[in-house]
């Protein structure tokens, strides 16, 4: 049967189908993405810490933006060459608008991978330090992984005496990156078996020993003990199960007439009954380390403490905790405006809360930043006060530095530090507005602090700038991640017309010159929710 329709308008409408469609598919996305945006707004205005203003590089979305908006264009070109039964443009036009579709979703991609590599760190003091971390070295060779990769220099080291794995909830990657590290830096040590492992196995059967104390650890052993135990947990829960509910026949027969809940507390399993057939259950396993040796765990997969630390699938490290320091290979930015806002609402001075922090009175650099942080403000002050002049009636200045420009020390400040002038004169150059600062040509010139390290007590928080660093990345993770999901979508649409339409156009182009307008509409609402997110992520 024929669709009517398809081609031709509705009379009462004076639309097809497809495009009444589409109509009511973006009404939907409308509300989808006027929530975020509208959340955005809310969580901005009651943020409880200094939400991040201008943060993103502006170069790469104002060329994505100028990339949205050609293929826009471009597509309407496509859709107007069916129109006039020209292939070969439709081709072009076409190919031109996926290609700035790929193009965008580079540029995004560069984009995120410089988020995923930019550390930041808070203090307990809310100091905020941001930069890249350094990486471990052993003489002039990195250190690396089970998996090959490079160890980032911000691991917790623990001096361990003994493991203890939980048999069912261990985490085979981390006994196999123990395993990788005794093997590479600890050659002379070991980890055996605590004592042995003996279980009855088979009901109505004595004892055996699954494991003899002196085994090393393996994951072998591990899955071997783990079997055992899953068998004799399952098998006893069934002879439970069966004792409960023998119990509970037993209760209802000595108690009719009553209801349930009347007798419940006096019905439970006999376990004397059935102590004689249950199977060993083996819920946990002890390694002996030794001599000690110095493990390294990442921080957010060990809950560290001074004499036993804990991993998140309930391995227990027993040993002592040594320094961790966060090490930083270079820091681009100092933020005190958390710890300004803190000092104010404490009614302290939030100058003078800074200038105690822990990272002006302990590192040499963060205090020169600050002293000259405060000159350039002084700089600011004068000069707004020069150009604006103050209320006649309070007499306060009509123009203040912003918290931004108080307490925040970035990237283009130490340029402008190194270089001897004043904010906002620095040796920047446009190749940084992608990739963030040229370390390696400011070497020379000292402009980033390098080996930066900050003692693990004074950690609070960390994290890559993630949806784990705070609310505004995890809304532009949020947002932008489902624009480019849409932007992928409707690219595979829009190529599908250009690589599978031939034989559509042929048969039916007008057919062909309808899809391309309904996927062209929706190609322009993604180019539309851009033009809102640009503004709001990277330019407010």
């Amino acid at each position: 049967m024929e669709i009517p329709y398809v081609v031709t308008p509705r009379k009462d409408t004076g639309l097809f189908n497809s495009k009444i469609a589409i109509w009511l598919f973006l009404a939907s996305e409308v509300m989808l993405f006027g929530g975020f945006f509208s959340a955005y707004v809310f969580l901005r205005l009651g943020a409880d810490y200094p939400w991040p203003e201008r943060t993103l590089p502006v170069l790469p979305g104002l060329i994505n933006t100028f990339v949205l908006i050609g293929s826009s264009i471009t597509v309407v070109f496509a859709w107007a060459s069916l129109k006039l039964r020209n292939w070969n443009h439709f081709r072009i036009y076409m190919g031109i608008t996926l290609f700035c579709a790929a193009l965008f979703m580079v540029f995004k991609g560069i984009e995120y991978n410089v988020k995923f590599h930019h550390q930041a760190v808070r203090l307990d003091d809310y100091t905020i330090v941001e930069g890249h971390l350094g990486y471990e070295k052993e003489g002039d060779q990195y250190v690396l992984d089970h998996h090959g990769n490079k160890v980032e220099e911000n691991m917790i080291r623990i001096e361990t005496t003994g493991l203890t794995f939980s048999t069912v909830r261990y985490h085979k990657p981390w006994v196999e990156e123990l395993l990788s590290q005794l093997e590479h830096r600890e050659k002379n040590a070991s980890v055996k078996l605590a004592e042995d492992i003996d279980a009855v196995v088979e009901e109505g059967k004595p004892a055996e020993t699954l494991a003899k104390a002196g085994e090393e650890l393996s994951l072998d052993l591990l899955a071997r003990i783990r079997k055992a135990h899953l068998k004799a947990r399952a098998h006893n829960a069934d002879l439970r199960t069966d004792s409960l509910r023998e119990a509970w026949k037993q209760a209802k027969s000595a108690n009719p007439g009553k209801r349930d809940w009347q007798f419940s507390s006096d019905v439970d399993v006999n376990v004397e009954a059935i102590k004689d057939q249950l199977l060993t259950e083996i819920p946990a396993v002890s390694f002996v380390v030794e001599p000690a040796v110095k493990f390294e765990f990442k921080p957010r997969d060990v809950r560290e403490a001074e004499t036993q630390s804990r991993l998140r699938d309930d391995t227990v490290i027993d040993g002592k905790l040594l320094a961790s320091p966060m090490v930083f290979h270079y820091v681009d930015a100092i933020d005190f405006r958390h710890l300004a806002m803190k000092a104010v609402e404490k009614g302290q001075d939030p100058i003078s809360a800074v200038e105690n922090s822990w990272l002006v009175q302990n590192h040499e650099f963060a205090r020169k930043a600050w002293d000259w942080n405060k000159a350039q403000v002084a700089k600011l002050e004068a000069r707004l006060l020069e150009d604006y002049g103050v209320h006649k009636e309070t007499g306060l200045p009509r123009r203040e530095p912003t918290a931004k420009e108080r307490y925040r020390i970035d990237w283009k400040d130490f340029v402008a530090m190194s270089d001897g002038v004043d904010r906002g004169k620095g040796n920047i150059r446009i190749k940084e507005e992608f990739m963030g600062p040229d370390y390696k040509g400011r070497e020379e010139a000292r402009t980033f602090p390098e080996h930066f390290s900050l003692p693990r007590e004074q950690v609070a928080f960390a994290s890559k700038f993630t949806p784990a660093w705070n609310t505004y990345y995890a809304l532009y993770f949020t947002i932008t991640g489902l624009h480019g999901l849409h932007v992928i979508g409707g690219a595979l649409v829009l190529a599908y017309y250009l690589f599978f339409g031939r034989r559509m156009f042929e048969s039916n182009p007008e057919w062909l010159a309808n899809r391309v307008e309904i996927g062209g509409l929706f190609w322009h609402f993604v180019d539309l929710v851009w033009i809102f997110v640009f503004p709001i992520f990277y330019l407010m």
